[in-house]
């Protein structure tokens, strides 16, 4: 875990009132907050762009802990859209303040955190050259976000838990919507405890997991889904190619980029898969995502791997995303040389064989 503080001296700008405020925290995170709560009062919450169930976790819970821990100001705001039907489900169940970003936030927050990305990152709203306040993430890098204060914990499972601990350590209340909120974004950032590696992580599900409305987690799970879902979900299947245990599917253009994931995570299920690897259509972007079943490489290594910028793609584990920007107006031709490139390089990084005719395993003539 990587964590740097402000390069300030401690000033004692905490809030006086508080008992708080002459505690001992291991956190860095209570620590910074304890002693910069007012500078950094009121508090920009940036989630990365069609925010996950992980980053809206983390976004709310950190607003949660500045609010009621340290009396900060905050607000939760997020690029782009909450798309996929779980994650839309996730925060109407939850009842959960997230706001579409709007200009006017970014002149009128001095202070903004990251929550699941990073500055540097194209996935978030972020906008260049600005000095972020606070970012937490769990997604590694080369260099040192730009920031006064970061934690960097490749090793923590999801971003949420990096909130959690904090929480705990601060033995504030954790009433049952933001404890069915961490519970989720835990669940889906490690597929169901599969790549959880560290004790630590399950501790901190345990001790989370009695503030979890078992019956909201239910629902939010498995949430009614749209006609578009489906749609997309047949697309992927009928133009799923198997490259010896990779499946690559190209969606075409998608309603919400969301629908890239979804169709890897379901394609990853067959059994005669490995991987999977979906892109589709947006906005003028061609948004990817990767999926191992295992390894010990990283899925978003592999993504970086084959993109002209490393800055377009990422991940943890065995999930990995991204997009690259194809035109503003993209025509069918380049959707299909972008579609294409990406296949072959990702073939080549994986050492599979392009020569060989296509495979389409759930088409009727297929075995």
């Amino acid at each position: 875990m990587q964590t740097q503080p402000q390069d300030e001296g401690g000033q004692g700008q905490g809030q006086p009132e508080r008992a708080e405020r002459e505690r001992e925290y291991r956190h860095p995170l209570l620590r910074f907050l304890a002693e910069h709560g007012r500078q950094v009062s009121p508090l920009l919450i940036m989630v990365h762009d069609f925010p996950d169930p992980d980053a809206i976790a983390s976004g709310v819970a950190l607003e949660y802990l500045c609010e009621k821990g340290f009396g900060i100001q905050a607000r939760v705001v997020y690029g782009g859209m909450i798309g996929r039907a779980e994650n839309r489900a996730m925060v109407k169940e939850l009842d959960l303040r997230l706001y579409k970003i709007r200009s006017v936030d970014l002149k009128k927050y001095h202070n903004i955190a990251l929550v699941d990305t990073q500055p540097s990152f194209e996935n978030n709203s972020f906008p260049s050259r600005r000095k972020a306040t606070i970012v937490l993430d769990q997604h590694g890098v080369l260099k040192d976000p730009w920031s006064d204060f970061f934690i960097v914990d490749p090793d923590c499972g999801a971003s949420c838990v990096i909130v959690a601990r904090a929480l705990l350590e601060m033995e504030l209340n954790i009433p049952e919507w933001l404890g069915t909120a961490l519970v989720y974004g835990i669940l889906t950032d490690t597929s169901n405890f599969s790549r959880a590696y560290h004790s630590e992580l399950i501790q901190t599900y345990q001790k989370i997991i009695p503030s979890c409305d078992m019956r909201a987690l239910s629902r939010i799970q498995n949430p009614a889904r749209s006609k578009g879902a489906f749609t997309a979900l047949g697309r992927g299947i009928r133009r799923a190619v198997n490259h010896r245990g990779l499946l690559v599917s190209h969606l075409g253009e998608v309603s919400h980029p969301d629908m890239v994931s979804m169709v890897a995570d379901f394609l990853l299920t067959y059994q005669r898969a490995e991987k999977s690897f979906c892109t589709g259509r947006y906005n003028g972007r061609l948004h990817m995502s990767l999926r191992l079943s295992r390894g010990n490489t990283s899925a978003g290594a592999i993504l970086r791997d084959i993109v002209e910028n490393k800055k377009d793609a990422g991940g943890h584990g065995m999930i990995g995303g991204g997009s690259i920007k194809v035109s503003d107006d993209p025509s069918s031709d380049e959707w299909e040389k972008a579609e294409q490139k990406l296949s072959r390089e990702l073939l080549k990084r994986l050492r599979l064989p392009t020569t060989k005719e296509p495979y389409y395993p759930f088409r009727r003539n297929a075995e």
